[in-house]
C-alpha cells in the first residue's frame, strides 16, 4: 500500500513537471517567435576592410543612412552666373584639410562655377579636378568643414539580386534635397546604350551598369548607391524615361569608377586607345541617301568603315574605306557604341584583331592601337 502511494506521488510531480512545460510552450513559445521575428540582424557582409557593420531592423535602415547623410552634398552647375543644372555627389576621400567629391561628369558638363550644398544647408565653392563623359565621372575638390564625412567605397561583385540598397539625393533640386530612396538590386551586367554628348537622338558609348527599382529622379545623379552598410557599390548615373516604364534606374559600378578615379584626381585626361577610324553604323548607311556603301542585304549589325586616319594602327592594316566590321577580338560589333565598348578595355599599343567583310567575304586584320593623346 505505501509503495503505491509513492509510486502515485512520483506520477503526480512527473505530470506537473510535464504540464509545465507544455504551459511554458504554449504560453510563452509565441512570445519567443514574435521575438525572434523582430529582433535585429545585420545587413551584408561589409565588403570594404574598414567597414563598420550596422544594424538593419524594424526600423528601416535609418542607422546606415545616419552614417553617410552628412557626406551627401547637393550640385549646382552655374552658367553664365545662372543655375543651369544641379545633381549630387558624395564625399568618397579626406585628405588634411581638402575634401574629395566623386559626381557624374554630365552633372558639371560645361559649369562655369560649381557649388555645394551641405546636409547643413550652407553652400560651398567646389573645384572641378577632371571629368571624362565615357566613365561619366567628375572629381569636385572642396575644403573640409565640421561634420563632414567620408563614405566607404564597397564592392558591388560582392552583392547579390534582391539585396536591400539604398541612395541619398537631391531629386528635382534644392526643395528636395537629402532624399532618402530605398530599392533592391534589381539586376547586374546590364548594358545600355548612352549619348556622351547630350544627344538623345543616337547613342555612342554603352556602359555596364548596376540595376536598381529604388527611386531615381532627375537630380539623384552623381549620388551614390548603397548597401544597407551604407557602403558605396555604385555611383548614379541615369534611369529609363518612358510612360511605360517605372523603377528602372542604373548605376555605374563602383570598380570600374576606382580604375579611373585617381587619373581625374589628378586633373588629367583619360588615355583611351584609338582605333583609327571613322565610323558609321550599317543600320544608319543603309537608310541614308548621303551613303553608297556595299552592305549585304541581311546584315543588321556592324560597323562601316568611312574614313581612316592616316599615321594610326587602322592605315597600317589592310582595312579600307567601306569595310564592314563586324567583330574585334571576336566579340560581336553591334554598332559603334558596342565597339567602343569592346575597343575601351583595351589599352594605347595592344594589338587587336578586326573581323570585317569587304563584299561577301569575310576578312581578319591585326591593328596595334595608338593613343587618344596623340
Amino acid at each position: 500500500m505505501k509503495a503505491e502511494r509513492i509510486k502515485e506521488a512520483v506520477l503526480i510531480i512527473v505530470s506537473f513537471v510535464i504540464g509545465g512545460v507544455l504551459t511554458f510552450v504554449i504560453v510563452g513559445g509565441d512570445d519567443i517567435v514574435k521575438t525572434n521575428n523582430t529582433s535585429t540582424n545585420s545587413g551584408l557582409t561589409c565588403s570594404a576592410a574598414d567597414c563598420t557593420k550596422v544594424v538593419v531592423d524594424e526600423s528601416g535602415i535609418s542607422e546606415a543612412v545616419q552614417k553617410v547623410y552628412d557626406g551627401v552634398l547637393m550640385i549646382r552647375n552655374y552658367q553664365n552666373d545662372e543655375v543651369a543644372s544641379t545633381g549630387t555627389g558624395f564625399v568618397y576621400k579626406i585628405e588634411g584639410d581638402t575634401a574629395y567629391v566623386m559626381t557624374n561628369q554630365h552633372v558639371v558638363d560645361g559649369a562655369d562655377k560649381v557649388t555645394l550644398i551641405t546636409s547643413k544647408d550652407e553652400e560651398i565653392d567646389g573645384e572641378v579636378l577632371g571629368g571624362d563623359s565615357y566613365v561619366d565621372i567628375a572629381v569636385i575638390k572642396i575644403k573640409k568643414y565640421d561634420g563632414i564625412v567620408a563614405l566607404q567605397l564597397g564592392n558591388s561583385e560582392n552583392a547579390k539580386l534582391g539585396d536591400l540598397v539604398f541612395t541619398v539625393g537631391s531629386p528635382l533640386g534644392y526643395e528636395y534635397r537629402g532624399s532618402v530612396s530605398t530599392g533592391h538590386l534589381a539586376g547586374k551586367d546590364r548594358m545600355v546604350s548612352v549619348s556622351t554628348d547630350g544627344n538623345s537622338s543616337g547613342s555612342d558609348w554603352v556602359m555596364k551598369v548596376l540595376q536598381t527599382d529604388a527611386a531615381i529622379n532627375p537630380g539623384n545623379s552623381g549620388g551614390p548607391l548603397m548597401n544597407t552598410n551604407g557602403e558605396v557599390i555604385g555611383v548614379i548615373s541615369m534611369k529609363f524615361v518612358q510612360t511605360e516604364v517605372e523603377g528602372m534606374g542604373f548605376a555605374i559600378p563602383i570598380e570600374y569608377v576606382n580604375s579611373k578615379i585617381e587619373t581625374l584626381e589628378k586633373g588629367e585626361s583619360i588615355e583611351w586607345p584609338l582605333l583609327g577610324v571613322s565610323m558609321i553604323n550599317v543600320s544608319d548607311a543603309r537608310n541614308s541617301f548621303r551613303y553608297n556603301f556595299d552592305i549585304p542585304s541581311n546584315l543588321d549589325y556592324g560597323v562601316v568603315v568611312a574614313g581612316i586616319e592616316s599615321g594610326s594602327g587602322a592605315a597600317d592594316s589592310d582595312l579600307k574605306e567601306g569595310d564592314i566590321i563586324t567583330k574585334l577580338n571576336g566579340e560581336k560589333v553591334q554598332d559603334s557604341a558596342y565597339l567602343r565598348y569592346e575597343l575601351y578595355k583595351y589599352s594605347a599599343g595592344d594589338t587587336i584583331e578586326i573581323t570585317y567583310l569587304r563584299g561577301n567575304s569575310e576578312h581578319t586584320t591585326k591593328v596595334k592601337l595608338s593613343s587618344s593623346k596623340n
